[in-house]
């Protein structure tokens, strides 16, 4: 992974922009305009995170997410279970 940090642009990026061989994801983007100062031009666009994958470090990162998720329901499930079983 690649982190690009605080990056800006004039155009507003896709959140998850998917390549043949890499994935960039754009994360807490944010409309700008910054005033004209000393004769340099302001700037009215986009500011954002921006990380790039390799395409396979992306698809595991997204698995690993999901199986944190299915477990996390489950839990939850187990607990609504529980509240449930109280109440009667």
């Amino acid at each position: 992974m690649k982190d690009y940090g605080r990056v800006q642009s004039t155009v507003k990026p896709p959140e998850v922009d998917v390549r043949e061989t890499k994935v960039f994801v754009a994360s807490n983007i944010k409309d700008v305009t910054t005033p004209e100062t000393d004769g340099q031009p302001g700037f009215t666009g986009y500011e954002y995170d921006l990380k790039e994958y390799e395409k396979d470090e992306y698809i595991h990162m997204l698995h690993e997410k999901t199986s944190q998720l299915e477990d996390e329901a489950t839990n939850l499930q187990i607990a609504l279970c529980d509240v449930y079983e109280q109440m009667s």
